[in-house]
């Protein structure tokens, strides 16, 4: 059997840690779904087709990672597209008991689905898409946090 996995998120925008996580856990599955969220109680910064196009981009030579969009519970996502793992990464104890709490909800709504946690790599932890999108708005220089193949000056934001 296919060892799939989702690595659900807002990608708002894509990180270099997004990338690594995928990247290291190619090892792990046959296929890992980046599924992005798209939250209508949620105001993005980019654009959905954005956020997926970014993604599409930063993936386009891995034949083994397919970007896709959701709305609803991501264990419903999982079983509608036959996948048995949920993928996240961790920077710091703060972001592992909000995870533990998510996993363990998903574990009693979809016990055939498990949560894989990967710790993100040191120089990556404090990296998270809220202070980028921060660095953007003010107008700073966010190309070292964001994967090499996009060029934020390439897209806008919503409030742009």
């Amino acid at each position: 059997m296919k060892k799939i996995a989702v690595f659900p998120g807002s990608f708002d925008p894509i990180s270099i840690g997004h990338e690594a996580i995928v990247r290291r856990a190619l090892s792990l599955f046959d296929e890992i779904i980046v599924a992005v969220g798209a939250n209508a109680l949620k105001k993005s910064f980019y654009p959905l087709a954005t956020r997926k196009e970014m993604v599409t981009k930063v993936f386009q030579n891995e034949p083994r990672v397919r970007v896709d969009h959701y709305e609803g519970l991501t264990v419903d996502y999982c079983g509608g597209n036959d996948a048995g793992y949920i993928l996240r990464g961790l920077r710091t104890s703060a972001d592992f008991e909000f995870e533990r709490a998510i996993a363990q909800v998903n574990k009693v709504m979809a016990p055939g689905i498990e949560t894989v946690f990967l710790l993100t790599v040191p120089e990556h932890t404090h990296i998270n898409s809220t202070i980028v999108r921060d660095i953007i708005r003010n107008g700073g220089d966010a190309t070292m946090f964001v994967p090499g193949v996009i060029n934020l000056k390439d897209y806008k934001g919503e409030e742009d």
